[in-house]
């Protein structure tokens, strides 16, 4: 179910702050029409850590409406406090959500077995499948080989979502839990190879801006079609690294602003994307095939 180019996608807001639903609806159609194969709601990129309790709701239950059923949804849910996790988690199962991404807790540095009694908790408690995310460089913890081998043995843990880079990672934990979960890049000048190497899809940034070449770049990747693959990534190379010139999500809502898809609001402590960045993130647009 869950396969190929997953967008993490940005939340539309305009100038003060507030959620613009017209634009977030048009982004979801937009996505469908241009073959983006889910949409992963509420993640670092849709500015979770500034969406209160009742815009997450609102959020879900509108792009849940948008999609109606014609492309996967997956809510990110992930907290650095379990009961926290387990509210948001339970949220998005009765609301209809086709699975949860789930973070590793975050700031207060959980151990290995903290770690594992985390997400047990979540998956003995809430049904629907989820997807572990396991971004060091944000988090400041790592879900380890081992523990991810532990927690393979539960039915609704379906999957990990892999940001550390290293492709030595996959093949160290895929030699561990074989074929019980699937494995998603999160990182996106890394996510061809991850795929040729195994990994199922990549849930992403730059698909927010280029979601049907990556979308092909990714079937090609899992067809094991690599040269293809290889040719359709090269003109995303400069914009996988460039996205990120800025921390995530500046970048990316620039350059949907800058396209005409959404205004150009970002809330605090974020910041829109200073001037001087923005003819590299232009020169690496063009290189996709995208002028702005």
């Amino acid at each position: 179910m869950f396969h190929g180019s997953m967008v993490a996608l940005v939340t539309p807001m305009d100038e003060e702050g507030v959620i613009d639903v017209n634009a977030l609806r048009h982004l979801v159609d937009w996505h469908i029409a241009e073959k983006t194969d889910a949409l992963v709601v509420l993640g670092t990129t849709g500015e979770s850590p500034t969406i209160p309790e009742t815009e997450r709701t609102f959020l879900i239950e509108t792009v849940l409406e948008q999609v109606a059923g014609r492309l996967p949804v997956i809510i990110g849910t992930g907290s650095n406090s379990t009961d926290a996790t387990l509210r948001y988690t339970k949220e998005a199962m009765e609301l209809g959500a086709d699975a949860c991404l789930i973070v590793t807790p975050y700031y207060n540095k959980p151990t290995q077995e903290g770690l594992y009694q985390h997400f047990k908790t979540v998956a003995d408690a809430v049904a629907i499948p989820q997807i572990l995310y396991n971004v060091p460089s944000r988090t400041g913890c790592d879900l380890l080989p081992e523990t991810i081998a532990r927690l393979a043995e539960f039915p609704n843990i379906i999957g990990v979502k892999e940001a550390t880079g290293n492709l030595d990672r996959l093949v160290e934990t895929k030699a561990l839990v074989g074929d019980k979960i699937d494995f998603y890049s999160g990182d996106d000048p890394t996510a061809m190879d991850f795929m040729l190497q195994g990994g199922k899809g990549v849930i992403s940034i730059t698909s927010n801006v280029t979601p049907r070449l990556m979308h092909d770049m990714c079937h090609a990747a899992l067809a094991g079609e690599k040269e293809k693959a290889i040719a359709l990534n090269s003109k995303l190379a400069k914009l996988h690294k460039d996205l990120c010139i800025q921390s995530n999500p500046i970048p990316v809502k620039w350059v949907l602003y800058t396209m005409g898809i959404i205004p150009a609001g970002i809330r605090l402590p974020l910041t829109i994307l200073s001037e001087t960045c923005h003819e590299t993130v232009r020169e690496a647009m063009r290189e996709a095939g995208i002028a702005i």
